[in-house]
Order: C-alpha cells, then structure tokens, then sequence
C-alpha cells in the first residue's frame, strides 16, 4: 500500500508543458490566424485580378477561379515564405514584426495598433554610468 507522501507525489505534475499555449501548425508551417491571414491577402488579390480579367473575357465565372487560384497560390507560396522567416524565432516574432512596422510607416495607427508601447528610436543608448563604478 502506497503511503499519504508517495501518494501526493504521484498528483503532482513533474514537468512543465510549454507547448500547451501555442497554437498548433495547420498547413504548411502556419498557424490558424496566419493562415486566415495568407488567404484573406490571397483572396483580395485574386479578386483584384479577376475583375478586370472577368470584363475583359466576359466571363463571370474569372472572378472566383482567380480567387480559388490565388488562394490556393498564397498558401502554398506564403506559407514557404513565411515558415522559413519565423524559423528560429519565439512565437510572437511575426505578429510584433508586422506591429512594428506598420508603426513606423503610419504613425496615426500607432494608438490603435499598441505601437506606442514599442521601442522605435534609433541611435546609440547609454546608460548613464559615471567612470568611478567602484563607488557605490
């Protein structure tokens, strides 16, 4: 018979699970909002294309074969590209990437974005240490 203390060790989890918050990869290295992402952008474009190519053949049905085309593109395309730029780096890296950028390119979405929260000054830091650091 196990005793009270061998007992409470045996419901207590050993180890820290760090992949359980993550979201899992879906398709070609993406998670799920990267995915939705990729095929938002890739419809778009295929709709921009499919209009003008559906009048000009006047054929209805070029705007959702481009679309379907595009996104079936994008994903395949996008998600290579994509995998391969967030190899290595934490999980977030994409989302604060894409933050920061549109930060610096438009500072009146700054507020609405929480690009006020990030660091976006260039040039040299100091620390502001006197020469004497045995002072204390």
């Amino acid at each position: 018979m196990a005793t009270p203390a061998e007992t409470a060790r045996d419901a207590l989890v050993t180890f820290l699970p760090h992949r359980l918050n993550r979201q899992p990869v879906v398709v070609r290295g993406l998670t799920a909002d990267e995915l939705w992402i990729c095929a938002g952008l890739s419809a778009a474009a295929g709709l921009v294309l499919g209009v003008p190519l559906a009048w000009l053949t006047r054929s209805i049905a070029m705007v959702p074969t481009l679309i379907v085309a595009g996104i079936a593109l994008g994903v395949f395309v996008g998600g290579g590209f994509l995998r391969s730029q967030k190899r290595g780096r934490p999980d977030t890296w994409l989302y604060r990437q894409l933050q920061w950028r549109l930060t610096l390119r438009y500072p009146v979405l700054a507020a609405h974005l929480g690009g006020c929260r990030l660091i976006t000054r260039t040039g040299r830091w100091s620390t502001r240490r006197t020469a004497d650091r045995g002072a204390a």
